[in-house]
């Protein structure tokens, strides 16, 4: 019973795992989407993960309500298939001594 118990285990993490691993590779990318396209996604959901070309990804949001109460938000410009910077929200994050509250 026990052996039985370690297998399903084992076959439910290589699952997980496996189900990680395809959401990942889904990620949108905003290389592979129109400057419209990619405000659009972050509009419409509030927040959302976005690749920006290669490995790389961060979190973008519409506004600052987005973000954790003690965060302040950037603004965002990321590669695109029609424009090299397109503004497509904000970034969050802390500020330091020096950042000014509401400089969006």
């Amino acid at each position: 019973m026990r052996r039985l118990l370690s297998r399903c285990a084992l076959a439910s993490t290589a699952l997980l795992i496996a189900g990680t691993g395809s959401a990942l590779a889904q990620r949108l990318s905003t290389t592979n989407l129109t400057c419209a396209q990619a405000r659009a996604v972050v509009m419409r959901q509030g927040a959302a993960v976005l690749g920006t070309g290669g490995a790389t990804f961060d979190r973008f949001v519409r506004d600052r309500s987005f973000c954790e109460v003690t965060e302040i938000g950037r603004r965002a410009f990321v590669p695109t298939r029609d424009t090299p910077g397109c503004f497509v929200g904000f970034t969050c994050y802390e500020p330091s001594r020096g950042d000014r509250f509401g400089d969006f």
